[in-house]
This record gives C-alpha cells, structure tokens and sequence, in this order.
C-alpha cells in the first residue's frame, strides 16, 4: 500500500547532529503545526588527546558518532534534512587534494599564550575589536593560526574548515563556512559580513584559506554517495547550514517575547548577554571585553563568555578519580545547606582554563585571596554556583548599560537550565526573574532553522513561539539580599 501523501500537519523530521565539549549526539526533531518534539538517536564521547604535540580533538571518532547517529535515525525515520552545530574557533585544514592535515588542536591548548602581543603588535588590540568586535579569548583562532605560523601544516593547507563545515564537507563534498561560527573566530568583519583581509593579512594568513560564507538556513549539499550507503539516508537528503555555533542554535530556541530579555546559554561555558540589531564596537565594550558574534537574521548576539560549569564538571571528574562521592544531585543538596557567601572566585581566572584539579585551584585562589577554604564538597559547589551567578549578575548588567537597552526577564537555557540552585542564584543575584529551559536548546534551535528553511516555520518570532508552547520551562523569582549580592560581587571585582 503506497505511503500516503504528506501534508503540513504531518510532523517533519529533522536530524541534529550536536556537537558538544564533552559528547556528542544525534537527535531528531519533529515539526509540525504546534509539535516540536526531539528524541535523541545516539550519543557519544566527545574525548580530547594529550599527545606530545598538544592537546587534540579525535575529530575522526565525532564523525563516525555522526555517521552512527544518521543511521539510527534512518532506520525508523525519514530526514528531511540534517544540521550540524558544535563549539566554535577549532578548525581542520586540508590540503589541495582535500586530505586533512592533521588533527585539530583543542581550544584548551595552551599554545596560543605566546602569540598574542604578536598579534596585537601586527594588528593592534584597538583595531582587531574595532574590525571584528570580538571578545578577547586566548584561544580564539586568529591566536591559533597565529601560532601555527611557519609550520608545515599550514603551509601545505589550501582549506580551513571549523568543526561543523569539516564534517559537512565530509558528508558532502562542499566547501563553505556558516557565518555565526565564523564569527567567533577574530577573522570576520564585525561590520561588512565578510572576511577581513587586513587581520588575515595581519597575522600572515593567505586569505584564500578562508571559504565562502554560507547563512543559517542556506543549502550545504546532498550526501555524499559513501555516507548514503553507510546510513541508509537517500543521497538526495539535503544537508542545511544551520547556526552552527551551538551558541546561536541555543538563542534561536529562546523562548523570549518581545526584546527586553537577557539570555544565558549555560553549560560548560555560560554566555549571558543580549541580541541586538547591530554590533556594540565602542572602546568601552571592548575594556569590558564583550563579543559581538553574529545570529540568525543578522542578528548581532552581544555577550561575554564566562568559564561556566566546567568549573563543577572538572570537580566532579577529580572528585570522582579519588573515590570520593560526584553524583551531581547529592552534591547540590548539599550545596543548598551550605553557608551563603563563605568563598566566592572569579570564574574567568585564568587558573581555571586548563583541565586538572579544580577544588585545589579554587582553594589556592581562596587562600590567595584571604578567604577561608572550602571544608567540603557542599561547600566547593556553593562557592562555584555563588561565583558563577555573580559573573552572570555582572555581565548582563554590563551589557544592558553598554548597548542602552533595559532587561526586565533572563531566559536561562541549556544544561544548566536543570541546575535549580544556580537557576534560583542566578535570580537572586540579578534582581531579575529567570526562565529556566528548554534544556536542548541547541539540537531545538538547528532543528528550527531547517524548518523554516523548508517552509515549516515563517520566522524568529513563530519559532520561539513554538520552543514556548511545546517544552518545559520553570520560572524563578528573585528572593536574595540585592546588598548582600552587592557586597559579595565587590569581593571578587564584579561589582
């Protein structure tokens, strides 16, 4: 009996492959009139390399867990499309025969740390925010290919590819590079939409490196014949560039009414900031070190990164490596019944960047900083989830001052968003109602932008409208001491 013929209620499916600093996975989204429902077809461990080199991703083994995930998916579905988001900055270059050259250095790395007053010197700090509107982050990449100058790899590379074009070009063919990611990389022009020539120049960098942009909705190719027969997707199933900076999917999905809303997207990092129309270039945005990285529709996503949860992760890795109890919901309980404001960090130190031991790094900083120490895991989560809604607290009312815009709600979405504590802080440190969730907010938003690239959703406004009337959101009332918030953020510099 023939299938029968598909019409706009029938819910569409979509494929996400999400690419994240600790996993990945492949989810599923079904979109149809007031449906929106994703289930997840595989996960895998996302697991950098120490090698003498340096520290690498084992990009070959996120492509095969992409590959694996397509074709779950495929065996109790038909695709309409797929997307690829993840981190932004790392890339992969290839040769002229289209052969990578090497595996791509992880962000982590601590390779670019010589480089950058190079960069500055070439380029000027004043000038690279003034072109780019990028926030100064060590590892962005035109420190990388600052520091990968002179070696054979890059000079036998015709192509540089960021994480997702990499594994688009592998399950296509093609060639091109979504604009919200290359944003985020020190090479694009804040202000044309383009690559800019001069940084490139700057830092010695064959601009022909560089691919043609491609827009969050655009067509990146159909797959490849190999990568069809693996996952048993048709080599005509379209592949679509959607924001695949995880960052801009997240925002996509927020489920915000109106322009008068903060977001943080928190997870390993939590960027808190706001969406704007056009970019912030003043030489104040750039003292209090604010991105402008670009978003759908133009969009300008203006933010600060902050080191985020990976601060509670590293402890529970370490914690966990000893022996010692690391199940997250137990250690938040005790977090809840510890002492408020007992010792408070800057997540954004530098001492935090690196993996490795993280309660002996937030105890030595506590003891540098005459604080007492932490006398418990309760007690190292508090200090953590304390700090981190304090660096919320202060970027976000950075950015409102900044970009002359008032802020009356933060929406606080991904991971973290199922962290009730720091949901709860994050509330009672901004004076701020919050609204927690979607928690996939980055597979939701891939999964919106190709369906308005297929005429399933009209625009940004309907997709939020459709993340707020399809998943669970919780909502939190501030409830602190604005002075004892205020007394806490002038102990670490965030007042």
């Amino acid at each position: 009996m023939p299938a029968p013929a598909r019409s706009s209620a029938f819910p569409t499916a979509f494929a996400a492959a999400d690419l994240g600093a600790t996993s990945g996975r492949v989810i599923v989204g079904r979109v149809g009139p007031g449906n929106l429902d994703l289930t997840e077809s595989h996960r895998f461990a996302n697991t950098p390399v120490q090698l003498p080199g340096g520290l690498y991703w084992d990009v070959l083994s996120l492509y095969q867990g992409v590959l694996d995930g397509l074709r779950e998916a495929a065996r109790s579905t038909d695709l309409a499309s797929i997307g690829i988001d993840s981190w932004a900055v790392d890339y992969g270059l290839l040769d002229a025969s289209g052969a990578m050259l090497g595996n791509p250095h992880h962000y982590r790395d601590p390779r670019t740390e010589a480089v950058i007053e190079q960069v500055w010197a070439n380029v000027g700090a004043t000038e690279l925010y003034r072109i780019t509107g990028l926030q100064h982050l060590p590892f962005n990449t035109v420190y990388q290919l600052a520091a990968a100058a002179g070696t054979p790899q890059l000079a036998a590379a015709r192509t540089l590819l960021l994480i997702p074009d990499l594994l688009t070009h592998w399950l296509t063919g093609s060639i091109g590079a979504e604009a919200t990611n290359a944003s985020t990389t020190g090479l694009y022009d804040a202000r044309t939409g383009t690559w800019s020539k001069p940084v490139a120049s700057g830092i010695g960098l064959d601009p022909q490196l560089l691919p043609p942009l491609r827009r969050p909705g655009d067509p990146a190719g159909t797959l490849l014949p190999e990568v069809a027969a693996y996952t048993g997707l048709s080599e005509a199933t379209p592949v679509t560039a959607v924001a695949s900076h995880d960052t801009a999917s997240a925002i996509v999905a927020v489920p915000a009414t109106g322009t008068d809303f903060a977001y943080i997207s928190c997870g390993t990092w939590s960027l808190a900031g706001l969406e704007l129309d056009a970019p912030v270039l003043t030489e104040d945005s750039r003292a209090a070190n604010f991105t402008n990285e670009l978003g759908i529709d133009d969009t300008v996503r203006y933010l600060r990164n902050i080191m985020g949860l990976w601060l509670l992760s590293e402890s529970q890795r370490t914690w966990a490596s000893r022996g010692l109890p690391a199940h997250l919901p137990e250690l938040l309980a005790q977090a809840a019944q510890a002492r408020p404001f007992a010792a408070l960090v800057n997540p954004d130190a530098p001492e935090f960047l690196a993996p490795g031991d993280m309660p002996a790094r937030l105890a030595a900083y506590c003891a540098r900083t005459g604080q007492t120490l932490p006398d418990s895991q309760g007690a190292v989560v508090r200090c953590i989830l304390e700090s981190l809604a304090l660096a919320h607290r202060h970027a976000l009312t950075q950015a409102a001052q900044l970009a002359g815009r008032d802020v009356t709600v933060v929406h606080l979405v991904g991971g973290g968003s199922r962290n009730d504590l720091l949901c709860q802080l994050t509330a009672d440190a901004s004076g701020l109602p919050v609204i927690a969730g979607p928690t996939e907010a980055t597979a939701l938003g891939n999964i919106l932008v190709q369906a308005r690239a297929h005429g399933l959703v009209q625009d940004r406004a309907a997709m939020r409208r459709l993340v707020a009337e399809t998943q669970h959101l919780r909502h939190y009332t501030p409830r602190g001491d604005e002075r004892a918030w205020a007394a806490a953020a002038a102990r670490v510099g965030l007042a």
